[in-house]
């Protein structure tokens, strides 16, 4: 039997919150919650209205695109876009407070940064209790709401770039640009060999193993 064709996602979720008010619905999402490196990064996105025909099959959650189409998507999207807003927490910040706090605190960051300020935020499986806006959290939204995966897309885009461009130039040996700080064989044998860099997290179980207490 053939596989059935995974189903893009709409601006379904999005119409029914709004109803048939002029209500701005920002859709948030994060990357880089499970790596070993790096910051964890949020973004938040406005859209104007459904995603043109044209563009449908690129704005979906960001790990089912290729690099070429999350590029691609990235790039129409933040001149589409009423406003869009990118919010991160670095490695000391997740070791501080823990990761699931510092997800919520670069969401946070994401929805300040948007200009105007949605009615409503449309957010993947996070509730943000210290966010005064009306929210829905859902499961899986980046996969469902367009809105929601316009911010996976941006959210993934901007750490690959951080990762590639920047802390893979600083932190030259651990393979930054091509695992973008997970933790594949070739960065764990690299940390083995090295020991941490800055921008890694002392406290994530792969790293503080190999690692030891004493360091």
């Amino acid at each position: 039997m053939p596989k059935t064709a995974r189903a893009l996602p709409d601006f379904t979720i999005e119409t029914s919150i709004s109803g048939n008010q002029q209500l701005l619905v920002a859709g948030v999402d994060e990357v880089g919650r499970g790596t070993l490196a790096g910051p964890v990064v949020a973004a938040a996105a406005i859209l104007p209205g459904p995603v043109p025909a044209g563009y449908r099959s690129i704005v979906n959650d960001s790990k089912l695109l290729s690099a070429a189409q999350r590029h691609r998507a990235f790039s129409w999207l933040i001149e589409w876009c009423v406003s869009y807003g990118i919010g991160a927490c670095t490695a000391d910040e997740i070791d501080s407070i823990g990761i699931v706090p510092a997800t919520r605190l670069a969401m946070s960051r994401a929805i300040a940064e948007l200009d105007p300020q949605p009615g409503h935020l449309l957010i993947d499986a996070v509730e943000l209790h210290s966010v005064s806006i009306p929210q829905t959290s859902i499961i899986r939204a980046d996969s469902r709401s367009q809105s929601a995966a316009a911010a996976s897309i941006i959210a993934k885009v901007t750490r690959d770039r951080l990762m590639m461009n920047v802390f893979d130039t600083e932190y030259p040996g651990y393979g930054f640009a091509a695992h973008k700080g997970y933790g594949t064989e070739v960065h764990l044998a690299a940390l083995k060999e090295r020991g941490a860099s800055p921008i890694h997290r002392r406290t994530f179980k792969p790293v503080r193993d190999i690692l030891g207490p004493t360091d």
